[in-house]
């Protein structure tokens, strides 16, 4: 009886990311390569800026390694264009270079890297550095997924105003509006700039102006790094009473009390909002429980909520 032997062939890895490595020394180029196919990374390399350009608008990479001194176009110019890309501007990019003044370290994190490594490099300093921005890009790249998909206007700007990202919807009501990538990077940057030296609160907002379509800005929070998130009001959407009343088979007056249940008022409170009685609320409550099917405040607040998402 002939034995099957099991498969000993080893499995192979999944690769840990896609690293673009851009420098004009084929030396280092080698190095580089050798090194991180080593740790597990899948090595893509150009040799100038253009190339790292064309490679990437075809590869999408997870991190790119980016040579500061490159002959014809350097990498800052090269670091600006991918950032100005919207497809590939949350890439984390990691200059490597020789210079090691404080104006090239900062004109590499101006132009949009997010670290800034020495020549020669040491490989087990690259490697642990890109474990962390590898990390970080994913984690916000799942926070950006999960705001995406509950289909809320939001986006988020840098200290200077200019848009880092945005939801589809937010981009969508952008386009509805007549507004184009140009007026976004000259138009918007200016506006939120003035408006955030105010020092604006939590829930303020600020009209856009120059514009024919009526839109607004809504200050979400800051966080330490600078990014601002803002959501954007269209000042054509329906009310949330008039939302609620197009979705669900209430009467104008429900739809009012449905949308106070919603943001977590009493009866009191909806009574003295409406310049009506408790009891009366309460009597329109009866009928919108029965309505909707439910038996309770919290559940018909649950089926408000739905259609406030943008107000929440």
């Amino acid at each position: 009886m002939t034995q099957v032997l099991p498969d000993t062939k080893p499995a192979v890895e999944p690769s840990k990311g896609v690293v673009l490595v851009v420098d004009d020394s084929p030396d280092s180029l080698s190095m580089i390569n050798a090194a991180l196919e080593q740790e597990g990374y899948t090595v893509l390399i150009a040799l100038e800026g253009r190339q790292a350009l064309a490679i990437a608008s075809k590869i999408h990479p997870d991190i790119i390694l980016l040579d500061a001194i490159m002959p014809a176009l350097d990498g800052f110019d090269t670091c600006r264009i991918l950032k100005a890309d919207p497809h590939l501007a949350d890439v984390p990019v990691i200059f490597m270079t020789g210079l090691t003044d404080t104006d090239s370290v900062v004109k590499g994190l101006d132009a949009g890297g997010v670290d800034y490594l020495t020549k020669p490099v040491n490989i087990d300093e690259l490697v642990a550095r890109m474990r962390v921005h590898l990390a970080n890009a994913k984690l916000k790249n799942s926070a950006q997924l999960a705001l995406d998909s509950t289909g809320q206007h939001l986006f988020s700007v840098s200290e200077k105003g200019e848009m880092l990202w945005a939801t589809p919807q937010t981009r969508d009501l952008f386009r509805r509006a007549g507004i184009d990538e140009t007026w976004l990077a000259s138009q918007l940057p200016g506006q939120l700039r003035h408006w955030m030296a105010f020092k604006p609160a939590n829930g303020q907002t600020l009209p856009l102006g120059a514009l024919d379509y009526p839109l607004q800005v809504k200050l979400v929070g800051q966080a330490s790094s600078g990014e601002t998130m803002l959501r954007l009001l269209d000042g054509q959407a329906p009310t949330g009473p008039e939302k609620l009343r197009h979705h669900l088979p209430v009467t104008e007056r429900e739809s009012e009390v449905l949308y106070w249940i919603g943001k977590g008022k009493t009866n009191r409170e909806i009574g003295q909002i409406l310049d009506t009685s408790p009891r009366t609320v309460n009597k329109h409550l009866e009928q919108i429980f029965r309505k909707l099917e439910v038996d309770n405040r919290t559940s018909a607040a649950a089926i408000a909520l739905r259609f406030l998402l943008d107000e929440v």
